[in-house]
């Protein structure tokens, strides 16, 4: 078990309506004031910056608590997020205040080596199986507070979503958001990869930095959000870029054995993508799902960031799926 976490900083938590009440709707509708398109990584919410403790040191996480009037009979419920390579806990700011609104808790990571958390210097530390394990005592110290985890992983953090599983993490609910099975697929996210990896070897961080700038990627984005997605990129540990860069293109597929893991512990699972996914094609994941038995849904008008792209369609998903897990665990 990890030591308690630690506030950063200390502001509000955003559960209610902005006006500061509690909007009068069913629990598992959307939003009565769903999160604004645009403003992505930069979305204003009511989480709070906490340090949690971690195997391979402290990671830097945002907290919101939920709506108890809102929240599912039993015990609290809390949202592990996981984000994706080059990612970090921002990925989810336009989803964190609806969910802590709907009953469920919010715990999202920087993983170790991302953004705000430090991380090891050796590239294969940065490897699914490797950083499952350390997540994993992340969840168990949820679960000894006496709360009920469900754990969303998106793109690479699906990938160490399910090492946390099969190190056997104590969920009571699993999302996969935008991964895959195994490696990438041949594509242009991983042609990124192949390019990205020798700049970054020679040249540094900073190359890399300037040839995202030049490729244009970030050209029609809030520039409160481009200075973030700068900063975040800089801060980022090379030793992680690297190896987590390494991973998707060489994971096996672990979908067996994620089978026959969660059917022994009766962890319900949901496969969810944005419908012009490029980086696991839609079809892969929809087979991924079949094989685990899971829920499946696609979300219109998004690619591989649903989160940031279309976040209400996303919580029409989400919310509802998982107030239904924490409604059948109660029944057994």
């Amino acid at each position: 078990m990890g030591r308690p976490e630690t506030p950063d900083t200390a502001r509000p938590v955003g559960a209610a309506a902005a006006d500061g009440v509690a909007p009068d709707r069913p629990p598992d509708a959307s939003p009565a004031l769903p999160p604004a398109r645009g403003r992505a990584q930069r979305h204003p919410h009511g989480a709070r910056t906490v340090t949690v403790d971690s195997s391979l040191g402290p990671l830097t996480a945002w907290r919101a608590d939920a709506d108890e009037s809102a929240a599912v009979e039993g015990p609290p419920a809390t949202a592990v997020l996981l984000p994706g390579y080059s990612g970090s806990k921002e990925d989810f700011a336009p989803l964190v205040d609806a969910i802590a609104a709907a009953g469920i808790g919010v715990l999202a990571l920087d993983l170790p080596g991302q953004y705000e958390s430090p991380g090891p210097e050796t590239e294969a530390d940065y490897r699914p199986g490797a950083l499952g394990p350390v997540v994993a005592g992340v969840v168990g110290d949820e679960a000894a507070a006496g709360r009920r985890v469900l754990l969303l992983g998106h793109s690479f953090g699906g990938l160490v979503a399910r090492a946390t599983v099969l190190a056997g993490a104590p969920v009571h609910g699993l999302t996969l958001m935008d991964s895959g099975p195994g490696e990438l697929p041949m594509g242009g996210r991983r042609t990124q990869l192949d390019v990205v990896e020798p700049v970054l070897r020679r040249r540094g961080i900073d190359a890399v930095v300037a040839l995202r700038d030049a490729s244009g990627e970030w050209s029609s984005t809030d520039p409160e959000v481009v200075a973030l997605l700068r900063e975040r990129l800089r801060r980022s540990a090379v030793a992680g870029l690297l190896g987590m860069g390494d991973a998707l293109r060489s994971e096996p597929d672990r979908t067996a054995e994620l089978v026959a893991a969660v059917r022994a512990r009766r962890v319900p699972c949901l496969i969810v993508c944005g419908i012009d996914d490029d980086a696991w094609p839609v079809t892969m994941q929809r087979t991924m799902a079949d094989r685990l038995e899971a829920e499946f849904a696609s979300i219109p008008h998004a690619a591989h960031a649903p989160n940031v792209e279309n976040p209400v369609a996303l919580l029409d998903v989400l919310v509802p799926t998982w107030r239904t897990w924490l409604r059948d665990d109660m029944l057994g």
